[in-house]
């Protein structure tokens, strides 16, 4: 092993909105924020466990899946137990349903426009 993964981090035109959409889908709390918003940290403490930042990118060209000319650039993938509530809880949060999907996941867009996926079995 060379390293521990500390943080993924998304690039997005506002960090708090998205860092909130996703605080509420994953469970976690805000570790960190920054005073002039351009960095908000969800998770535990630095070190302690892998964390998901967001930074500010106020020209962000996001993603539109599954066109290639603006591929998705990353994706999570998040196991639910129950996928139509799950479904009901993200679109509420500000998610929107994607083409494609199969056996076990379904695509979505968070608010930024980054697809994400709920895994299923």
């Amino acid at each position: 092993m060379i390293g521990q993964l500390q943080s993924v981090v998304i690039d997005c035109p506002d960090p708090l909105a998205l860092a909130t959409f996703y605080a509420e889908l994953l469970g976690l709390s805000i570790a960190e924020e920054d005073s002039e918003d351009d960095w908000v940290v969800l998770g535990g403490p630095r070190g302690r466990h892998p964390r998901v930042a967001f930074q500010q990118a106020p020209d962000l060209r996001p993603p539109d899946w599954p066109d290639p000319e603006r591929p998705q650039q990353f994706h999570l993938d998040v196991r639910v137990d129950d996928v139509d509530a799950a479904e009901q809880r993200v679109l509420t949060l500000g998610a929107r349903r994607l083409p494609g999907g199969g056996d076990g996941f379904r695509v979505y867009a968070d608010p930024a426009g980054h697809p994400f996926c709920l895994v299923f079995e």
